[in-house]
């Protein structure tokens, strides 16, 4: 009776696909979950609140104000925009509170009810109606006629100031001398979510037209390094955001623009504002696995999720198994 036996090349070819099998399930078993991490943030899987998304007035518009005939400049109407009387000088400016989501667009906080900023702004705009201090209540648009009044970020070629949506909840004010001081205290967040809202830090710009061709999370600063400013003749003008960002619950992470995951059996999930989470329906496609009836290994579909990527070890398996057998008579 003939032996089987195995051919020369058959063992190589067999030994090379095994080699190709170990090094993906070290692969899976040692790296897949991060990869699947950061695909995820990446691909914008998961913010706790979606952006609110509002375009500047237009020209003709009844909140549109003006523009710079140089084109330095634009302005929109602000129902929270006061005068100082006595008017005592040429001296304006803005406070502005810009919350964001954790891919840095900018929210309304909807997520987080109940919810109050508050600005220490002191006794130099004291006869502002909105301030000493300035009070912002979360949800804006459950609050105030104009939940978003300024374009205080991002740049379009075609308008002078802004990239053409509303960020920032402001109060304004024109009148004061032009040798006053302004400054404002650190802000405090109160209320029933005020765990979820991290304060970035202050963007300040003084003396000049504003400049939004800044990033509002990578160029804040602590507030020791703003807080306020003098007027100086002919540049009598000054404004400062706090940025607040949404830290999306205990599970959450917060980065420059990163977004939520919250990793449990490889499921992506969204923070509810109870603290409770439940699955993104955008996570079906990334936890797919093969069939039960067309799985080589046998595993049911709960079990090839324990290892990101498993299926395709799997037929890789299957490959192997094939070529053993090609090659034994």
């Amino acid at each position: 009776m003939a032996r089987a036996t195995t051919h020369p090349d058959g063992r190589a070819a067999v030994a090379a696909v095994l080699a190709v099998v170990a090094g993906l399930l070290a692969v899976g078993l040692l790296v897949g979950p991060a990869v699947v991490g950061a695909t995820m943030a990446s691909t914008g899987s998961a913010v706790s609140e979606e952006a609110y998304t509002e375009p500047v007035p237009e020209p003709g518009d009844p909140y549109f104000e003006a523009a710079a005939n140089d084109g330095s400049w634009i302005s929109y109407i602000n129902p929270r925009d006061e005068y100082r009387s006595p008017y005592l000088g040429e001296g304006s400016g803005k406070i502005c509170v810009t919350l964001l989501n954790e891919a840095g667009e900018p929210v309304v906080g909807e997520t987080v009810p109940n919810t109050t900023v508050t600005v220490p702004t002191g006794d130099t705009i004291g006869w502002h109606t909105h301030a000493d201090p300035m009070v912002v209540d979360y949800p804006l648009t459950d609050n105030y006629e104009r939940p978003l009044d300024a374009d205080q970020f991002g740049t379009r070629s075609d308008l002078p100031q802004g990239d053409g949506y509303l960020d920032s909840h402001c109060i304004e004010w024109h009148g004061l001398p032009e040798d006053e001081t302004v400054s404002y205290g650190e802000v405090e967040v109160d209320g029933e979510h005020a765990d979820r809202i991290e304060v970035v830090g202050y963007v300040q710009q003084a003396h000049d037209a504003w400049d939004t061709d800044v990033d509002p999370i990578e160029d804040a600063v602590p507030h020791e390094d703003a807080g306020g400013w003098t007027y100086e003749a002919d540049a009598s003008h000054g404004q400062a955001v706090v940025v607040l960002q949404l830290t999306g619950g205990e599970a959450g992470e917060i980065g420059n623009g990163e977004n939520v995951t919250d990793q449990d059996d490889d499921t992506t999930t969204d923070q509810n504002d109870d603290g409770t989470s439940t699955e993104s329906e955008s996570s079906d496609a990334e936890n797919s696995t093969v069939q039960d009836d067309d799985d080589p290994t046998g595993e049911s579909d709960d079990e090839a999720d324990d290892v990101p990527g498993f299926g395709a070890v799997a037929a890789v398996v299957a490959l192997s198994l094939a070529l053993l057998a090609r090659y034994r008579r």
